[in-house]
């Protein structure tokens, strides 16, 4: 068990906090040199807690916590409320294609890659009625989501591309995925392309746009 913690409590009350960033390597280095703990604790502590994978989880934490507390001075102090995004959130955007498993995926190895929450959204028109298996493949999706420690977010409302700028700006998210059309071409001319109406509503939130080419 590690005793040398301190109340989070702290962090949130202090004036001011100073991260010293070392990587895992430099650290195991200064603890087999004595430096942190006495001779006779070494070997124990590297055995035990202080192994380079808590090591690293350790340091992105760190580095995360700073990221939000840099983020959120950023955004009150910012001009005509404008909202700094200094940390990366990436939004997987399903429908009831069974592209949907894969587009989930990408988004998940994106996150992770980024170090970035993950978000998964499903947008769903509020005058239909999902199928069983429908219904079942939104559940697998979710239920992905979660494997990933990432939020499934269900949206009621007949606009999607205007859904999902709607939850992009709530959310911060700075990175979209979403999977390539599957329209006919005669329904992107009478409706008009999705991709090209989310690029509008999105175009001055400085958000990346993944457009995933899957399977069918």
């Amino acid at each position: 068990m590690v005793r040398e913690r301190i109340p989070d409590r702290l962090l949130d009350e202090a004036d001011a906090v100073m991260l010293i960033d070392v990587t895992p390597e430099t650290l195991e280095e200064r603890l087999l040199a004595g430096k942190i703990y006495k001779p006779d604790k070494i070997h124990q502590s590297l055995a035990n807690f202080f192994q380079r994978r808590n090591l690293i989880a350790l340091r992105e934490l760190a580095l995360r916590e700073v990221a939000d507390t840099v983020e959120e001075e950023a955004s009150v102090n910012g001009l005509n409320g404008q909202y700094c995004n200094i940390q990366e959130r990436v939004l997987v955007c399903i429908s009831t294609y069974p592209n949907s498993v894969q587009l989930v995926r990408r988004g998940a190895r994106l996150a992770n890659y980024m170090n970035a929450p993950l978000y998964v959204v499903f947008v769903a028109d509020p005058d239909r009625f999902l199928t069983k298996d429908e219904s079942l493949h939104i559940e697998t999706c979710e239920n992905l989501c979660r494997e990933f420690e990432g939020t499934f977010l269900r949206v009621s409302q007949q606009n999607v591309s205007q859904a999902i700028a709607q939850v992009a700006a709530e959310y911060h998210i700075t990175q979209i995925v979403i999977g390539e059309s599957q329209q006919s071409a005669w329904k992107r001319l009478i409706k008009g392309a999705f991709t090209q109406k989310l690029m509008k509503l999105i175009h001055q939130q400085h958000i990346d746009l993944h457009i995933i080419a899957t399977e069918k």
